[in-house]
């Protein structure tokens, strides 16, 4: 598994992973975090280690998720780039002048078309089920991108434990 992960973060474009890196830089912007079955609990991982920064962020569907506006970003993890439900929500953010940024191992997809970022997760083959390796390597760049963010801020270790949940 470690030596598929290796590989397959080797193959990641250095330009669309900066790009999505980019795609965070504003500290104020609230995002919008979605995914279904197992690419949706990469993306509630992710939204909530940007909350740990200090990030606004939602998962679509939670009942505390407001409707997202002009300025608002929505993240989508969808290996396939074509789930219906997944691509619905792009399209609904796109309409409400929301940026739309898409993690997929399917550059052509649906998904890519309507996203303004897209950061494509090139799969081969794996000796893995389903969509694990997929899965793993998108939490491990959201993982890359929360890190390189917070060695922007001042003391993120001490606000990332502060941030995190007191109520187990």
């Amino acid at each position: 598994m470690g030596q598929e992960i290796t590989d397959l973060l080797g193959r990641i474009d250095a330009d669309a992973f900066a790009r999505l890196v980019q795609a965070f830089d504003d500290p104020d912007q609230r995002w919008f975090f979605s995914g279904q079955g197992r690419s949706g609990l990469v993306a509630q991982m992710g939204a909530m280690r940007f909350m740990h920064l200090g990030r606004t962020v939602h998962f679509v569907g939670e009942v505390s998720a407001p409707s997202i506006r002009r300025g608002d970003a929505l993240l989508i993890i969808s290996g396939s780039g074509e789930t219906p439900v997944s691509t619905g929500f792009a399209r609904i953010a796109k309409a409400e002048g929301a940026k739309v940024v898409t993690l997929t191992h399917k550059p052509a997809g649906i998904l890519a078309g309507i996203a303004d970022v897209t950061l494509h997760i090139p799969i081969k083959e794996s000796k893995q089920f389903g969509g694990s390796l997929f899965e793993q390597s998108c939490l491990i760049l959201l993982d890359s991108v929360v890190l390189g963010l917070a060695q922007q801020i001042p003391d993120a270790r001490k606000l990332m434990l502060y941030r995190h949940t007191n109520l187990q």
